[in-house]
């Protein structure tokens, strides 16, 4: 099959943990080190307490010699401090693969044209400062593919950013003058107004289950400026009179209040250098997940925080880690809406349909789906103790005619090693249906939830199965 022709930059930016970071000796100590996700985790562990950050660098580097070196190419996750979420390789190599894109290979030097380049960062790092990194690396990348051809003079960037990259690419779009040669941002499950889940990592912080280092993990986790600046930007907490937003609720444990009021001068700097543009969000489409049971408020119980999938009594769905309300800014219009939850939105096939469409003329004919899709609602843990069953839950609308009598089935694929398991989910009325796996084995999962004969109706799970206290 002919690749479709791209003349454009395109620039993939991963979410919070999604690059590998090297130490100041070469080593690495965030990343998929013998494709193990667990022996990352471990690596990391030890590591922590030098990883972790003062408490005014701001929007600085400690130099601390740690630096970034690629994306992180399959699932990972680092517990208290952010979610399961699949690898990027799958996504760049479909991009070579249908695109006349092409990544520079390792040893080639800059007289080798590349227009598809993978921003790795230190995630741990205010995103003003990534920003700045992402200014550099695409101003002069740009720079030398324009000049590799004659007919690449024109060319512009075209961003694809997952999660918390969204916020890096669009501070230095709106505020770093990257608007002038972006011809679009595509975002995919970015939290534009904050995700309530990060607010929980850092309130409740990694309290069992998780080995002896989940007191550093969650020391670690609060020294982060790039948490703090992807809590909810909007009214979020339950307090007397009404929803309040966190950086107005005073002592909320284990948030660093100066990191959280810099975090919401960081969204205004946002909104008030893209509202001085008319016209400019014309350029930003984002991916919206819905449908999955996503934290949207909490109440405070204590020192910890009770999340909520509904906000002023509705549920409003997301994509289990980033709300609705939060995936595109205010007065936006969505791109696409994926039934699909977060960690997985990079690598499911209707997202890349629409990327094909955005990036193509126009998607081909045999892509366009012959039926609506089924919207599922996937309610299962993204971490599970050792020894534990993996109790999974599916929820289809009330208004889906026939949803309360589908055949739909979850199969468990071990990342690693080992079969897969499948299992067909009961049907216990009302649109609802469940199933239980027994205690998985420790290590990372892929679960497929599907529709029988419904290739069109499917949500990828990610789970990460614990190794016990040790």
């Amino acid at each position: 099959m002919a690749r479709e022709r791209v003349d454009d930059l395109v620039v993939v930016l991963p979410g919070i943990l999604g690059s590998r970071l090297l130490d100041a000796d070469g080593k690495e100590v965030w990343g998929p080190s013998g494709g193990a996700v667990w022996r990352a985790i471990h690596t990391f562990g030890r590591s922590v307490k030098a990883l972790t950050l003062p408490s005014d660098l701001g929007d600085g580097h400690p130099g601390d010699g740690v630096r970034a070196h690629g994306v992180m190419p399959t699932l990972h996750a680092l517990p208290g401090v952010g979610p399961v979420v699949d690898g990027y390789t799958g996504l760049l190599d479909w991009l070579e693969r249908l695109f006349t894109l092409r990544r520079r290979r390792p040893g080639e030097g800059d007289d080798v044209p590349a227009n598809l380049l993978a921003f790795a960062y230190d995630w741990r790092l205010s995103c003003r400062y990534n920003a700045e990194r992402l200014k550099e690396r695409v101003e002069r990348a740009l720079s030398q593919w324009r000049d590799s051809a004659p007919q690449r003079r024109a060319a512009r960037v075209v961003f694809l950013c997952h999660s918390m990259g969204g916020l890096v690419t669009r501070y230095y779009v709106e505020c770093l003058g990257g608007f002038e040669i972006t011809r679009r941002v595509v975002t995919l499950g970015t939290p534009h107004r904050g995700s309530l889940s990060a607010l929980v990592h850092l309130v409740d912080g990694l309290r069992v289950g998780w080995g002896p280092w989940a007191v550093q993990l969650t020391d670690f986790a609060r020294s982060l400026p790039s948490l703090h600046q992807i809590t909810p930007d909007y009214a979020c907490l339950v307090r007397p009179g009404g929803l309040r937003y966190p950086r107005e609720t005073a002592g909320l444990m284990g948030v660093d209040e100066k990191l959280l009021r810099d975090a919401g001068a960081f969204h205004a700097e946002i909104r008030r250098a893209a509202g001085a543009r008319p016209g400019a969000a014309a350029a930003l489409l984002p991916v919206v997940g819905v449908r999955q049971p996503t934290p949207t408020t909490a109440d405070i119980v204590g020192d910890r925080l009770r999340p909520q999938d509904t906000i002023d009594g509705l549920d409003e769905g997301g994509d289990g880690r980033v709300p609705r309300l939060s995936a595109a800014p205010p007065g936006t219009p969505t791109g696409y809406t994926p039934c699909e939850q977060h960690g997985s939105l990079q690598n499911g096939s209707g997202v890349r349909d629409a990327l094909w469409g955005w990036l193509a003329a126009e998607p081909p004919y045999h892509r366009t789906p012959l039926h609506d899709p089924v919207p599922l609602g996937v309610h299962a843990p993204e971490l599970l103790p050792a020894g534990a069953p993996y109790d999974l839950t599916v929820t289809v609308p009330p208004e889906v005619p026939g949803g309360d009598e589908l055949a739909i089935s979850a199969t468990l694929h071990p990342v690693e090693s080992g079969r897969p398991l499948r299992h067909t989910l009961a049907n216990r009325g009302g649109g609802r249906y469940a199933t239980s796996f027994s205690a998985p084995a420790p290590g990372p999962y892929r679960v497929a939830v599907a529709v029988a004969g419904r290739r069109d109706s499917s949500v990828t799970a990610l789970l990460l199965v614990g190794e016990g206290d040790g």
